[in-house]
């Protein structure tokens, strides 16, 4: 009987030997299985990681492409080259520019508000003088703006001295208002003249600076000779333009006073033959 239950014991802790042991190797088979999953995830994480990698350095060099391929605007490329150009020799170009453009400006505001109706005024002139006289003629060419109407109450003025002392007093006050339809055109030549001298004075002083650094550097290097030139082209490239801009200004002003000198000197003739007309009549 001893001997059975020892039999007996021996089989049970056998099996639970076998048992613990099988149950030891699926415990090792799943910590060998879950640790090569995890190896495989972290393969493939590092996996997508590089191929990611790329993939947001290409989108980054789009992005910059897209950036440097967008178009600036053109304040932004103008205050670019004023930049590179050296504020200092930039700075006096762009004073030549502002003051001229504002001399120009106010003359051809000054000339469109001196035109006037030459022949409307000439017979409401006619017209005054028939009706009330030479003091309504006056008082009509006094209430009207223009170097024409000036200069018609100046001849009224003189009409009782003759015709003679009328064509006279249009003559010397026809060049006063000459000279005031031509005030500021000199300025806006000088600012023409000036802007391209400034430009050139940067260039050359900028020249000098990019030789000096060739010097200093003991070598010449295409891209600081190329670099010192191009800021120094700059100055002259905006002393240029700022000249084209004021001298389309210039000539417009020119033409509009040649045009107004014209006109008082039609009107003129036109306003003596009037006078002479009525000292006619009133002497007949």
């Amino acid at each position: 009987m001893k001997k059975l239950f020892s039999l007996l014991f021996v089989l049970c802790a056998l099996n639970l030997g076998q048992t613990s042991l099988v149950l030891a190797q699926d415990d090792a088979a799943a910590t060998e299985e879950m640790a090569s999953d995890s190896t495989a995830m972290t393969e493939t994480d590092s996996a997508a990681v590089e191929e990611a990698a790329p993939a947001q350095e290409e989108m980054s060099t789009m992005d910059e492409m897209e950036e440097a391929a967008e178009p600036q605007s053109f304040h932004q490329v103008v205050k670019e080259k004023f930049i590179e150009g050296d504020w200092r020799f930039m700075s006096p170009v762009l004073v030549c520019l502002i003051l001229g453009l504002a001399i120009a400006l106010e003359r051809i505001i000054s000339l469109n508000l001196a035109t006037t109706n030459t022949r409307k005024l000439v017979e409401q002139v006619d017209q005054a003088i028939t009706e009330g006289g030479v003091e309504a003629a006056a008082n009509i060419t006094k209430s009207t703006k223009g170097p024409v109407a000036s200069i018609f109450t100046q001849g009224l003025m003189r009409m009782s001295e003759g015709i003679e002392m009328v064509e006279k007093s249009i003559i010397a006050y026809g060049s006063v208002e000459m000279g005031k339809l031509e005030k500021g055109l000199v300025w806006i030549s000088l600012f023409i003249s000036l802007a391209p001298m400034l430009g050139f004075m940067g260039t050359v002083i900028g020249m000098i600076g990019a030789f000096d650094a060739i010097e200093a550097a003991g070598d010449i290097s295409p891209s600081l000779v190329a670099g010192g030139i191009k800021v120094a082209l700059l100055t002259t490239v905006a002393g240029l333009i700022v000249a084209i801009i004021l001298q389309l200004f210039y000539n417009y002003c020119v033409a509009k006073v040649d045009s107004l000198v014209n006109e008082m000197e039609d009107a003129s003739i036109s306003f003596v033959d009037v006078l002479v007309k009525h000292k006619v009549a009133s002497n007949s």
